[in-house]
């Protein structure tokens, strides 16, 4: 069964994960590892700048982000991935 948390619109998913007090793996908290890694099953959301190494443009199309710099503006449903 999935967790639910609430995500404020300054705050991105990582950072309201951990309030929430839902385990999340992080690294860098700043796009540039992939530790974060998630796929968008449902939802909108603004993605920050991170790096192409760990999110490339086809893993972008294909819904994948990194919760650290996904900003949703919609309710959401992810899964975590694992790189």
């Amino acid at each position: 069964m999935g967790q639910i948390y609430i995500c404020h619109p300054e705050e991105n998913l990582l950072e309201a994960a951990r309030k929430s007090h839902i385990p999340l793996p992080v690294g860098c908290c700043n796009g540039g590892c992939g530790m974060c890694r998630i796929k968008v099953v449902k939802g909108t959301f603004t993605l920050g700048i991170c790096s192409k190494a760990v999110l490339s443009d086809r893993d972008r199309e294909a819904n994948y982000t990194l919760a650290c710099k996904t900003y949703p503006s919609s309710n959401m449903e992810v899964t975590l991935e694992s790189i």
